[in-house]
């Protein structure tokens, strides 16, 4: 089977970035030890977290409990005093 060497090199350049982190040792151990439990190397599981947080930290979101706040029964809405509110005082620095 013929390679196709571009893809080969598109496919080396994507994965050719490396970094090196520094971890304290029960850091080290916890990550040896669920890697080995999952099954995976420590590398993956690195891969997969940093990947997981930073789509989580490009995609900020409310938390799922204030998303899913319906408010309370006893306490009117906000809305309900605007018309009480007074109108805005004009701004002496505009």
């Amino acid at each position: 089977m013929p390679y196709n060497m571009e893809m080969c090199y598109i496919q080396y350049a994507e994965a050719a970035m490396n970094f090196n982190i520094y971890l304290d040792d029960t850091t080290g151990q916890q990550l040896n030890a669920i890697a080995q439990q999952a099954g995976e190397s420590r590398n993956a599981l690195i891969r997969q977290a940093v990947s997981d947080w930073l789509s989580h930290q490009s995609q900020p979101q409310w938390p799922e409990v204030v998303v899913n706040f319906k408010g309370m029964a006893d306490v009117p809405l906000f809305e309900a005093g605007r018309d009480q509110l007074k109108p805005p005082v004009d701004d002496p620095l505009a």
